[in-house]
């Protein structure tokens, strides 16, 4: 058994996409997906479903490694506002970064925003963390962390 991808529903598939390759320098994997039919019908539960988009190779982990699978269907259903650490479901995507502050800096840029602020904590017999959270431009939770 192995971990394949994650994947996120977004307003807007492309501009999503073009952060996450941006700021967390995650490679596209071609082809895009343009996907219809009977078969995603069954498999999603969602009558007349239609979809599109591309996976993004994760980085650190190679040609091989883990996809993060952006998606937009052709209806979406919006979710409720603001993201909350608490939420119950998937939480957030988690980067380790070498500078927290740049990688701040390039989220804000590329228009995410902070939810929380850069804290630190030592965890015994582990080392010294430091991360706080953030969100894309759809408001998905990422964390960002660091550990020395």
């Amino acid at each position: 058994m192995k971990y394949v991808h994650t994947n996120i529903i977004a307003k807007d598939w492309k501009s999503l996409a073009k952060f996450y390759e941006e700021v967390f320098d995650c490679k596209p994997v071609f082809p895009e997906r343009k996907l219809s039919g009977e078969w995603l019908d069954i498999g999603t539960g969602i009558k007349n479903a239609k979809l599109e988009g591309i996976h993004l190779r994760l980085p650190g982990y190679g040609d091989q490694g883990p996809t993060l699978e952006i998606f937009s269907y052709s209806e979406n259903i919006e979710k409720a506002l603001p993201p909350k650490a608490n939420r119950e479901g998937y939480g957030h995507l988690a980067f380790q970064v070498v500078n927290l502050e740049e990688t701040i800096e390039k989220v804000i840029k590329n228009n995410g925003s902070k939810i929380g602020e850069v804290t630190n904590k030592e965890i015994e017999g582990v080392g010294k963390l430091s991360f706080i959270y953030l969100t894309d431009p759809e408001k998905n939770i990422i964390e960002i962390q660091n550990w020395s």
